[in-house]
């Protein structure tokens, strides 16, 4: 029996969509995006995360990008509530002691707001409290690591967005939409 073609997958995961093609609750999935057999998802992105998720045929492939050991870089950009200081991206920089223990070292930086698609629903907005963007890259994948991350730092996540998945990007991928690449 001949192998099948490898696929990948580049898909930009809507807020509010569940990281699998069925769900019990009737909830939104991939599914409902992806009409391509036998892809599966390396890695997972929250509910309430949007961005870049690989969909992918090849399990050597969903270890290389999902296991931690192998330390790919994923790039968020994170809107967090408050004027974020230089102190508390010095911390996030250097890690943060979280209940499962210290994150690793991360490249974070402020960024101008990106250009993105509406999401529904928005974000919660406080007229007196303003927000920043970060831009955090971790190599490790803790459970909602990087909302736990910036809560500690006392700045908490509002909308996050994964960019970046080592060498892939969401760039020219409509949110909702997927790209299949080589």
């Amino acid at each position: 029996m001949a192998q099948a073609a490898r696929k990948i997958i580049l898909f930009n995961k809507p807020h509010l969509v569940q990281c699998q093609f069925t769900d019990e609750h009737q909830r939104p999935t991939l599914k409902d995006y992806i009409n391509i057999p036998n892809v599966y998802a390396a890695g997972r992105l929250d509910h309430d995360s949007e961005g870049l998720l690989v969909l992918t045929n090849d399990g050597g492939l969903i270890h290389q990008l999902a296991h931690p050991d192998n330390k790919v870089s994923k790039t968020y950009w994170v809107q967090v509530e408050g004027k974020v200081s230089p102190q508390a991206i010095k911390a996030l920089s250097e890690g943060v002691e979280l209940k499962d223990g210290l994150t690793k070292p991360a490249k974070v930086s402020l960024m101008a707001e990106p250009v993105l698609w509406p999401r529904v629903p928005p974000i919660r907005e406080r007229k007196h409290i303003p927000t920043t963007w970060l831009s955090i890259t971790i190599s490790e994948g803790k459970n909602r690591q990087i909302r736990r991350m910036t809560a500690h730092v006392g700045h908490p996540t509002l909308r996050l967005i994964r960019y970046r998945i080592g060498n892939w990007t969401i760039d020219g991928i409509n949110n909702g939409h997927y790209l299949e690449v080589e």
